[in-house]
């Protein structure tokens, strides 16, 4: 969509309720004959891609949301993340992130899919829409990286060819020299408030370790990335630790990019499921 068409999504935008699938509407007293009515919709395809750290799990509510609405809805957790944290080796990086969900796509037969990225999943869904942007109707970065041409790494080396020093520095801590731990180097108010125990709880509970190769494999814009589909950027408005600076989101204000503003903190789909299930409803 051209332009940066602004919008704000709140609860009173949360998601209707439809007819169960196939329910037949009551048809009037003395038509019997006439034909029944059925209340359709059209149902959207999306794939919901996880940040550093988390997993298919952390989309799980905004899911049930979707799903209730009657759309389709997958959330793949990727190699070394989640449930599948035991299958993380030192080659994991962005190109195995990327072909975990082109694989969930194209298994199962995924179309006009709508393809949602969080935080660094932002490397993640460009590298899909790049291989398979004839399935993808919609790329959407909420509160992502958006990688370009000129940085399509999160981690760029420097122009000798070495890795910048804050980042050596962090790699020291890394178990086994490539497991990143979210709490070696950041505070759990990245992502959810402090005071909102029971999020803080679920995430000191799931959070696993990340593969560093999913921060510094450049990801592939050989067919173009997310350049020529149609895109959104989903800004957070309630994140007061560490917002979301224009490193992140940069791209997201040029022409081309829908930018939406949407009251939840970064972790939005855990601490305000109703308000990020109904602004990704509202994604075409």
């Amino acid at each position: 969509m051209n332009g940066q068409a602004k919008n704000s999504i709140t609860r009173r935008g949360a998601l209707s309720h439809v007819a169960a699938p196939g329910a037949i509407l009551a048809a009037p007293a003395l038509a019997s004959a006439a034909p029944v009515a059925i209340q359709t919709r059209k149902r959207k395809t999306y794939v919901l891609v996880h940040g550093t750290w988390h997993g298919g799990w952390v989309w799980r509510q905004v899911a049930e949301r979707l799903q209730a609405d009657g759309h389709r809805v997958l959330t793949p957790t990727a190699t070394g993340c989640g449930e599948r944290a035991h299958l993380i080796s030192p080659t994991t990086n962005l190109s195995t992130h990327v072909q975990d969900i082109c694989a969930v796509i194209e298994a199962e037969d995924a179309e006009e899919v709508i393809l949602i990225g969080h935080s660094f999943g932002g490397l993640t869904i460009t590298g899909v829409a790049d291989r398979l942007g004839e399935r993808i109707a919609h790329i959407v970065f909420y509160d992502a990286f958006i990688p370009t041409r000129a940085r399509p790494a999160w981690v760029m080396p420097e122009a000798d060819g070495s890795w910048p020093k804050w980042w050596l520095d962090r790699q020291a801590h890394f178990i086994d020299g490539y497991k990143m731990i979210f709490f070696d180097h950041y505070p759990i108010k990245m992502l959810v408030p402090e005071e909102d125990a029971a999020n803080v709880a679920l995430l000191k509970r799931k959070l696993t370790w990340h593969p560093a190769g999913q921060w510094t494999e450049p990801v592939s814009f050989a067919q173009g990335g997310w350049e020529d589909r149609p895109r959104t950027y989903i800004h957070t408005t309630l994140q007061t630790f560490a917002p979301s600076s224009p490193a992140m989101w940069g791209p997201g204000k040029e022409a081309g990019w829908r930018w939406i503003d949407v009251p939840t903190t970064r972790n939005g789909m855990l601490t305000h499921p109703d308000v990020v299930a109904a602004c990704f409803a509202s994604l075409g």
